[in-house]
Protein backbone atom coordinates (compact mmCIF):
# COMPACT_ATOMS: atom_id res chain seq x y z
CA UNK A 1 0.00 0.00 0.00
CA UNK A 2 2.94 2.30 0.53
CA UNK A 3 3.70 2.17 -3.19
CA UNK A 4 0.08 3.03 -4.02
CA UNK A 5 0.12 5.95 -1.57
CA UNK A 6 3.39 7.33 -3.05
CA UNK A 7 1.85 7.21 -6.52
CA UNK A 8 -1.39 8.85 -5.40
CA UNK A 9 0.53 11.70 -3.75
CA UNK A 10 2.59 12.26 -6.90
CA UNK A 11 -0.49 12.38 -9.14
CA UNK A 12 -2.25 14.73 -6.70
CA UNK A 13 0.70 17.15 -6.86
CA UNK A 14 0.81 17.33 -10.66
CA UNK A 15 -0.31 20.64 -12.20
CA UNK A 16 -3.58 20.47 -14.10
CA UNK A 17 -3.87 21.63 -17.70
CA UNK A 18 -6.39 21.52 -20.50
CA UNK A 19 -4.28 19.15 -22.55
CA UNK A 20 -4.06 15.44 -21.96
CA UNK A 21 -0.63 13.84 -21.82
CA UNK A 22 0.47 11.29 -24.39
CA UNK A 23 2.39 8.10 -23.81
CA UNK A 24 4.18 6.21 -26.58
CA UNK A 25 6.34 3.12 -26.59
CA UNK A 26 9.06 3.58 -29.21
CA UNK A 27 12.74 2.89 -29.75
CA UNK A 28 14.55 5.95 -28.35
CA UNK A 29 16.85 6.06 -31.38
CA UNK A 30 13.83 6.68 -33.65
CA UNK A 31 12.08 9.42 -31.63
CA UNK A 32 11.49 12.84 -33.18
CA UNK A 33 12.25 15.36 -30.40
CA UNK A 34 11.23 18.44 -32.41
CA UNK A 35 9.74 21.16 -30.21
CA UNK A 36 10.04 19.20 -26.98
CA UNK A 37 11.56 20.25 -23.67
CA UNK A 38 13.65 17.22 -22.72
CA UNK A 39 13.99 15.74 -19.26
CA UNK A 40 15.20 12.15 -19.39
CA UNK A 41 16.44 9.45 -17.04
CA UNK A 42 18.20 7.10 -19.50
CA UNK A 43 19.55 3.57 -18.92
CA UNK A 44 22.60 3.40 -16.68
CA UNK A 45 25.21 1.60 -18.78
CA UNK A 46 25.33 -1.93 -17.30
CA UNK A 47 23.60 -1.49 -13.94
CA UNK A 48 20.31 -3.36 -14.24
CA UNK A 49 19.10 -5.82 -16.92
CA UNK A 50 15.55 -4.49 -16.92
CA UNK A 51 14.43 -6.53 -19.94
CA UNK A 52 15.46 -9.78 -18.25
CA UNK A 53 13.71 -8.79 -15.02
CA UNK A 54 10.59 -7.85 -16.98
CA UNK A 55 10.07 -11.43 -18.12
CA UNK A 56 9.04 -12.35 -14.58
CA UNK A 57 5.95 -10.12 -14.92
CA UNK A 58 5.52 -10.16 -18.70
CA UNK A 59 4.42 -13.80 -18.99
CA UNK A 60 1.52 -13.19 -16.57
CA UNK A 61 0.55 -9.80 -18.00
CA UNK A 62 0.51 -11.34 -21.47
CA UNK A 63 -2.05 -13.95 -20.41
CA UNK A 64 -4.47 -11.28 -19.27
CA UNK A 65 -3.81 -8.35 -21.64
CA UNK A 66 -2.70 -9.83 -24.97
CA UNK A 67 -6.23 -9.35 -26.31
CA UNK A 68 -6.37 -5.74 -25.11
CA UNK A 69 -2.88 -4.67 -26.25
CA UNK A 70 -1.95 -7.13 -29.00
CA UNK A 71 0.99 -5.02 -30.26
CA UNK A 72 2.60 -4.80 -26.81
CA UNK A 73 2.29 -8.53 -26.18
CA UNK A 74 3.05 -9.89 -29.64
CA UNK A 75 6.21 -11.74 -28.50
CA UNK A 76 6.49 -14.69 -26.13
CA UNK A 77 9.06 -12.87 -23.96
CA UNK A 78 10.29 -9.28 -23.64
CA UNK A 79 12.46 -8.13 -26.60
CA UNK A 80 16.04 -7.72 -25.34
CA UNK A 81 18.56 -7.26 -28.14
CA UNK A 82 17.79 -3.58 -28.72
CA UNK A 83 17.73 -2.58 -25.04
CA UNK A 84 20.25 0.25 -24.72
CA UNK A 85 22.45 -1.19 -21.98
CA UNK A 86 25.96 -2.64 -22.04
CA UNK A 87 25.17 -6.33 -21.53
CA UNK A 88 28.22 -8.33 -22.62
CA UNK A 89 26.22 -11.59 -22.62
CA UNK A 90 24.00 -10.26 -25.40
CA UNK A 91 26.71 -8.68 -27.50
CA UNK A 92 29.54 -11.20 -27.37
CA UNK A 93 31.95 -9.44 -25.02
CA UNK A 94 32.55 -6.37 -22.90
CA UNK A 95 34.17 -4.30 -25.67
CA UNK A 96 31.30 -5.06 -28.02
CA UNK A 97 28.74 -4.22 -25.33
CA UNK A 98 30.55 -0.96 -24.58
CA UNK A 99 30.55 0.01 -28.26
CA UNK A 100 26.85 -0.87 -28.58
CA UNK A 101 25.97 1.36 -25.63
CA UNK A 102 28.18 4.28 -26.72
CA UNK A 103 26.98 4.26 -30.32
CA UNK A 104 23.32 3.89 -29.42
CA UNK A 105 23.37 6.50 -26.65
CA UNK A 106 25.27 8.94 -28.88
CA UNK A 107 22.58 8.54 -31.56
CA UNK A 108 19.81 9.28 -29.07
CA UNK A 109 21.65 12.27 -27.60
CA UNK A 110 22.47 13.65 -31.06
CA UNK A 111 18.78 13.60 -31.97
CA UNK A 112 18.02 15.41 -28.70
CA UNK A 113 20.71 18.03 -29.32
CA UNK A 114 19.66 18.75 -32.91
CA UNK A 115 15.88 18.42 -32.60
CA UNK A 116 15.01 19.54 -29.04
CA UNK A 117 14.23 23.13 -28.12
CA UNK A 118 17.38 25.21 -28.10
CA UNK A 119 15.98 27.86 -25.74
CA UNK A 120 15.61 25.43 -22.82
CA UNK A 121 18.40 23.18 -21.52
CA UNK A 122 17.86 19.44 -21.61
CA UNK A 123 17.92 17.83 -18.16
CA UNK A 124 19.67 14.45 -18.30
CA UNK A 125 19.99 12.27 -15.21
CA UNK A 126 22.65 9.78 -14.26
CA UNK A 127 22.54 7.66 -11.11
CA UNK A 128 25.67 6.66 -9.21
CA UNK A 129 26.07 3.40 -7.41
CA UNK A 130 28.10 3.49 -4.21
CA UNK A 131 30.72 1.14 -5.66
CA UNK A 132 30.85 2.81 -9.06
CA UNK A 133 33.49 5.43 -8.22
CA UNK A 134 37.08 4.33 -8.72
CA UNK A 135 40.35 5.68 -7.28
CA UNK A 136 40.40 8.59 -9.73
CA UNK A 137 36.96 9.60 -8.52
CA UNK A 138 34.90 8.38 -11.44
CA UNK A 139 33.62 5.17 -12.95
CA UNK A 140 35.76 4.45 -15.99
CA UNK A 141 33.08 2.69 -18.02
CA UNK A 142 29.74 3.87 -16.68
CA UNK A 143 30.08 7.58 -15.93
CA UNK A 144 32.83 8.38 -18.44
CA UNK A 145 31.16 6.44 -21.27
CA UNK A 146 27.84 8.13 -20.61
CA UNK A 147 29.42 11.61 -20.60
CA UNK A 148 31.37 10.73 -23.76
CA UNK A 149 28.09 9.96 -25.53
CA UNK A 150 26.63 13.32 -24.49
CA UNK A 151 29.70 15.27 -25.64
CA UNK A 152 30.03 13.32 -28.91
CA UNK A 153 26.38 14.06 -29.64
CA UNK A 154 27.13 17.79 -29.78
CA UNK A 155 25.93 18.79 -26.33
CA UNK A 156 27.70 21.25 -24.08
CA UNK A 157 27.19 20.40 -20.40
CA UNK A 158 26.62 23.63 -18.53
CA UNK A 159 26.22 22.24 -15.01
CA UNK A 160 26.04 19.01 -13.05
CA UNK A 161 24.16 18.96 -9.76
CA UNK A 162 23.78 16.13 -7.24
CA UNK A 163 20.19 15.35 -6.33
CA UNK A 164 19.15 13.13 -3.43
CA UNK A 165 16.58 10.85 -5.05
CA UNK A 166 17.07 7.48 -3.40
CA UNK A 167 15.24 6.13 -0.36
CA UNK A 168 17.89 3.72 0.94
CA UNK A 169 16.24 1.10 3.10
CA UNK A 170 15.51 -2.59 3.43
CA UNK A 171 17.07 -4.27 0.35
CA UNK A 172 19.06 -1.22 -0.80
CA UNK A 173 20.88 -0.65 2.48
CA UNK A 174 22.59 -4.05 2.15
CA UNK A 175 23.34 -3.79 -1.55
CA UNK A 176 25.49 -1.70 -3.89
CA UNK A 177 22.53 0.62 -4.31
CA UNK A 178 22.33 4.00 -5.98
CA UNK A 179 24.15 6.59 -3.89
CA UNK A 180 23.03 9.80 -5.58
CA UNK A 181 21.63 11.05 -8.87
CA UNK A 182 23.32 13.74 -10.93
CA UNK A 183 21.30 15.98 -13.21
CA UNK A 184 23.11 17.58 -16.14
CA UNK A 185 21.91 20.77 -17.80
CA UNK A 186 22.81 20.46 -21.49
CA UNK A 187 22.58 22.76 -24.50
CA UNK A 188 23.75 22.27 -28.10
CA UNK A 189 27.41 23.21 -28.55
CA UNK A 190 28.01 26.43 -30.49
CA UNK A 191 28.50 25.81 -34.21
CA UNK A 192 31.61 28.01 -34.22
CA UNK A 193 33.21 26.30 -31.20
CA UNK A 194 37.00 26.46 -31.12
CA UNK A 195 39.62 23.73 -30.74
CA UNK A 196 42.13 24.20 -27.91
CA UNK A 197 45.20 22.43 -26.57
CA UNK A 198 45.57 20.42 -23.35
CA UNK A 199 47.55 23.29 -21.76
CA UNK A 200 44.82 25.80 -22.63
CA UNK A 201 42.20 23.48 -21.11
CA UNK A 202 44.14 23.20 -17.84
CA UNK A 203 44.70 26.97 -17.81
CA UNK A 204 40.96 27.57 -18.21
CA UNK A 205 40.22 25.09 -15.41
CA UNK A 206 42.59 26.84 -13.03
CA UNK A 207 41.00 30.17 -13.86
CA UNK A 208 37.33 29.22 -13.58
CA UNK A 209 37.10 26.16 -11.30
CA UNK A 210 38.12 27.84 -7.99
CA UNK A 211 35.31 30.43 -8.15
CA UNK A 212 32.78 27.72 -8.99
CA UNK A 213 33.97 25.57 -6.08
CA UNK A 214 33.79 28.52 -3.69
CA UNK A 215 30.19 29.04 -4.76
CA UNK A 216 29.46 25.37 -4.04
CA UNK A 217 31.00 25.71 -0.58
CA UNK A 218 28.86 28.77 0.07
CA UNK A 219 25.83 26.70 -0.96
CA UNK A 220 26.86 24.07 1.63
CA UNK A 221 26.90 21.21 -0.85
CA UNK A 222 27.89 18.12 1.12
CA UNK A 223 31.53 17.08 0.63
CA UNK A 224 30.45 13.65 -0.59
CA UNK A 225 28.72 15.38 -3.53
CA UNK A 226 31.48 17.88 -4.35
CA UNK A 227 33.39 15.59 -6.79
CA UNK A 228 30.24 15.09 -8.87
CA UNK A 229 29.12 18.73 -8.61
CA UNK A 230 32.61 19.96 -9.56
CA UNK A 231 32.33 18.07 -12.83
CA UNK A 232 29.82 20.74 -13.89
CA UNK A 233 32.12 23.74 -14.29
CA UNK A 234 34.98 21.45 -15.36
CA UNK A 235 33.15 19.53 -18.04
CA UNK A 236 31.41 22.77 -19.11
CA UNK A 237 34.83 24.08 -20.13
CA UNK A 238 35.74 20.81 -21.87
CA UNK A 239 32.44 20.41 -23.71
CA UNK A 240 32.10 23.99 -24.95
CA UNK A 241 35.03 23.41 -27.33
CA UNK A 242 34.93 21.40 -30.51
CA UNK A 243 37.87 19.40 -29.20
CA UNK A 244 40.75 19.51 -26.72
CA UNK A 245 43.91 18.30 -28.46
CA UNK A 246 46.47 16.16 -26.63
CA UNK A 247 50.23 16.38 -27.13
CA UNK A 248 50.04 13.60 -29.75
CA UNK A 249 47.46 15.64 -31.73
CA UNK A 250 44.62 13.27 -30.79
CA UNK A 251 41.37 14.55 -29.23
CA UNK A 252 41.24 14.26 -25.45
CA UNK A 253 38.73 11.72 -24.12
CA UNK A 254 36.14 12.51 -21.48
CA UNK A 255 37.83 10.01 -19.18
CA UNK A 256 41.10 11.98 -19.35
CA UNK A 257 39.25 15.28 -18.89
CA UNK A 258 37.56 13.91 -15.74
CA UNK A 259 40.91 12.85 -14.30
CA UNK A 260 42.36 16.33 -14.94
CA UNK A 261 39.29 17.97 -13.36
CA UNK A 262 39.69 15.73 -10.30
CA UNK A 263 43.40 16.65 -10.03
CA UNK A 264 42.53 20.35 -10.12
CA UNK A 265 39.89 19.74 -7.44
CA UNK A 266 42.55 18.11 -5.23
CA UNK A 267 44.89 21.06 -5.78
CA UNK A 268 42.15 23.51 -4.88
CA UNK A 269 41.36 21.67 -1.65
CA UNK A 270 45.07 21.52 -0.80
CA UNK A 271 45.52 25.23 -1.52
CA UNK A 272 42.87 26.05 1.09
CA UNK A 273 45.33 24.97 3.78
CA UNK A 274 47.33 28.12 3.10
CA UNK A 275 44.53 30.22 4.62
CA UNK A 276 44.69 28.41 7.97
CA UNK A 277 46.87 29.27 10.96
CA UNK A 278 50.26 27.44 11.13
CA UNK A 279 49.15 25.05 13.88
CA UNK A 280 46.11 23.99 11.85
CA UNK A 281 48.25 23.50 8.74
CA UNK A 282 50.58 21.33 10.81
CA UNK A 283 47.64 19.28 12.11
CA UNK A 284 46.22 18.82 8.59
CA UNK A 285 49.55 17.53 7.28
CA UNK A 286 50.06 15.27 10.30
CA UNK A 287 46.51 13.93 10.02
CA UNK A 288 47.09 13.18 6.34
CA UNK A 289 50.20 11.15 7.12
CA UNK A 290 49.41 9.59 10.51
CA UNK A 291 45.75 10.15 11.35
CA UNK A 292 45.49 10.10 15.15
CA UNK A 293 48.39 7.67 15.54
CA UNK A 294 51.79 8.52 17.02
CA UNK A 295 54.73 9.44 14.83
CA UNK A 296 58.41 10.30 15.23
CA UNK A 297 59.26 13.65 16.82
CA UNK A 298 61.73 14.33 14.00
CA UNK A 299 58.98 14.13 11.40
CA UNK A 300 56.79 16.45 13.46
CA UNK A 301 59.67 18.87 13.96
CA UNK A 302 60.28 19.06 10.21
CA UNK A 303 56.59 19.70 9.51
CA UNK A 304 56.40 22.40 12.18
CA UNK A 305 59.59 24.19 11.09
CA UNK A 306 58.32 24.29 7.49
CA UNK A 307 55.36 26.28 8.79
CA UNK A 308 57.42 28.67 10.90
CA UNK A 309 56.47 27.14 14.25
CA UNK A 310 57.73 24.46 16.64
CA UNK A 311 56.21 21.25 17.99
CA UNK A 312 55.90 23.06 21.35
CA UNK A 313 53.69 25.68 19.68
CA UNK A 314 51.34 22.94 18.49
CA UNK A 315 51.43 21.34 21.94
CA UNK A 316 50.65 24.62 23.73
CA UNK A 317 47.77 25.23 21.30
CA UNK A 318 46.14 22.18 22.90
CA UNK A 319 45.81 20.04 19.79
CA UNK A 320 48.73 17.60 20.17
CA UNK A 321 50.90 15.81 22.71
CA UNK A 322 54.66 15.23 22.55
CA UNK A 323 56.49 12.81 24.82
CA UNK A 324 59.28 10.21 24.66
CA UNK A 325 60.20 11.22 21.14
CA UNK A 326 56.67 10.59 19.81
CA UNK A 327 53.98 13.03 18.71
CA UNK A 328 50.27 12.65 18.00
CA UNK A 329 47.28 14.95 17.57
CA UNK A 330 44.37 14.55 19.96
CA UNK A 331 41.12 12.90 18.98
CA UNK A 332 38.16 15.23 19.50
CA UNK A 333 36.86 13.19 22.44
CA UNK A 334 40.20 13.84 24.19
CA UNK A 335 39.94 17.62 23.93
CA UNK A 336 39.03 19.77 26.96
CA UNK A 337 35.56 19.21 28.34
CA UNK A 338 34.53 22.86 28.83
CA UNK A 339 36.31 24.74 26.06
CA UNK A 340 35.28 28.32 25.36
CA UNK A 341 36.86 30.21 22.44
CA UNK A 342 36.43 33.49 24.32
CA UNK A 343 38.78 32.37 27.09
CA UNK A 344 41.29 30.51 24.91
CA UNK A 345 44.32 32.75 24.36
CA UNK A 346 45.54 30.70 21.38
CA UNK A 347 42.52 29.69 19.27
CA UNK A 348 43.21 27.59 16.16
CA UNK A 349 40.84 26.63 13.37
CA UNK A 350 41.65 22.97 14.05
CA UNK A 351 40.32 23.35 17.61
CA UNK A 352 37.24 25.24 16.49
CA UNK A 353 36.39 22.58 13.92
CA UNK A 354 36.82 19.60 16.23
CA UNK A 355 35.14 21.13 19.28
CA UNK A 356 32.19 22.03 17.06
CA UNK A 357 32.15 18.57 15.49
CA UNK A 358 32.27 16.94 18.92
CA UNK A 359 29.34 19.06 20.10
CA UNK A 360 27.41 18.24 16.92
CA UNK A 361 28.04 14.50 17.34
CA UNK A 362 26.86 14.66 20.95
CA UNK A 363 23.80 16.89 20.56
CA UNK A 364 23.07 17.23 16.85
CA UNK A 365 21.18 20.35 15.76
CA UNK A 366 20.79 21.65 19.29
CA UNK A 367 20.94 25.01 21.02
CA UNK A 368 24.36 24.04 22.44
CA UNK A 369 25.78 23.37 18.98
CA UNK A 370 24.35 26.59 17.58
CA UNK A 371 25.69 28.51 20.59
CA UNK A 372 29.22 27.22 20.04
CA UNK A 373 29.08 28.14 16.35
CA UNK A 374 27.88 31.62 17.33
CA UNK A 375 30.79 32.03 19.72
CA UNK A 376 33.28 31.23 16.96
CA UNK A 377 32.25 34.28 14.95
CA UNK A 378 31.55 34.44 11.22
CA UNK A 379 35.20 34.50 10.05
CA UNK A 380 36.25 31.46 12.05
CA UNK A 381 33.00 29.69 11.17
CA UNK A 382 33.74 29.98 7.45
CA UNK A 383 37.29 28.73 8.04
CA UNK A 384 35.90 25.79 10.03
CA UNK A 385 33.65 24.87 7.11
CA UNK A 386 36.60 25.05 4.69
CA UNK A 387 38.62 22.82 7.01
CA UNK A 388 35.77 20.31 7.22
CA UNK A 389 35.71 20.10 3.42
CA UNK A 390 39.47 19.60 3.41
CA UNK A 391 39.41 16.91 6.12
CA UNK A 392 36.56 15.07 4.40
CA UNK A 393 38.68 14.84 1.25
CA UNK A 394 41.67 13.56 3.22
CA UNK A 395 39.58 11.04 5.17
CA UNK A 396 37.62 9.72 2.19
CA UNK A 397 40.23 9.74 -0.56
CA UNK A 398 43.65 9.58 1.09
CA UNK A 399 43.14 7.76 4.38
CA UNK A 400 40.08 5.72 3.30
CA UNK A 401 38.54 6.36 6.72
CA UNK A 402 34.80 6.18 6.11
CA UNK A 403 33.88 6.96 9.74
CA UNK A 404 35.83 10.24 9.82
CA UNK A 405 34.64 11.19 6.34
CA UNK A 406 31.01 10.62 7.35
CA UNK A 407 31.42 12.89 10.40
CA UNK A 408 32.73 15.86 8.39
CA UNK A 409 30.15 15.30 5.67
CA UNK A 410 27.27 15.28 8.17
CA UNK A 411 28.45 18.53 9.77
CA UNK A 412 28.46 20.39 6.46
CA UNK A 413 25.19 18.78 5.32
CA UNK A 414 23.56 20.45 8.35
CA UNK A 415 25.56 23.67 8.09
CA UNK A 416 22.69 25.80 6.78
CA UNK A 417 20.47 24.84 9.72
CA UNK A 418 23.36 25.30 12.16
CA UNK A 419 24.04 28.82 10.94
CA UNK A 420 20.32 29.62 11.16
CA UNK A 421 20.27 28.48 14.77
CA UNK A 422 23.44 30.44 15.54
CA UNK A 423 22.00 33.60 13.98
CA UNK A 424 18.92 33.34 16.22
CA UNK A 425 21.07 33.40 19.38
CA UNK A 426 21.73 36.92 20.67
CA UNK A 427 23.10 36.17 24.13
CA UNK A 428 26.22 33.98 24.16
CA UNK A 429 26.82 34.25 27.90
CA UNK A 430 25.04 30.96 28.54
CA UNK A 431 21.70 30.09 30.06
CA UNK A 432 20.01 33.10 31.66
CA UNK A 433 17.84 32.94 34.75
CA UNK A 434 14.87 35.25 34.43
CA UNK A 435 12.94 36.41 37.57
CA UNK A 436 9.36 37.42 37.05
CA UNK A 437 7.78 39.77 39.64
CA UNK A 438 4.04 39.46 39.65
Amino acid sequence: MGQVEYLAKAVAALPCSGQAGKLRQINAQNVDFSGFVISTDPPYYDNVPYADLSDFFYVWLRKGLAGVYPDLFSTMLVPKQEELVADYKRHGGKDEADSFFLEGMTTVMRHMATQGRADVPAAIYYAFRQGEVDESGFSVKGWATFLQAIVDAGYSIGATWPVRTELVGNLKKNKNALATSVVMACRPRATDAETISRIEFIRALRKELPDALKEMHRANIAPVDIPQASIGPGIAIFSRYRAVIERDDKPMSVKTALQIINEELDQYLSSQEGDFDPETRFAVSWFTQHGYEKGAFGDADNLARARGISVDDVKHAGIAESSAGRVRIYKREELEADWDPASDRHVTIWECCHYLLRQYEQDGLSHATGLLLKKLGSDKAEAVKDLAYCLYDISANKRKDAKEATAYNALIADWTELTRQAAAIHDTSGDRQIRLDI
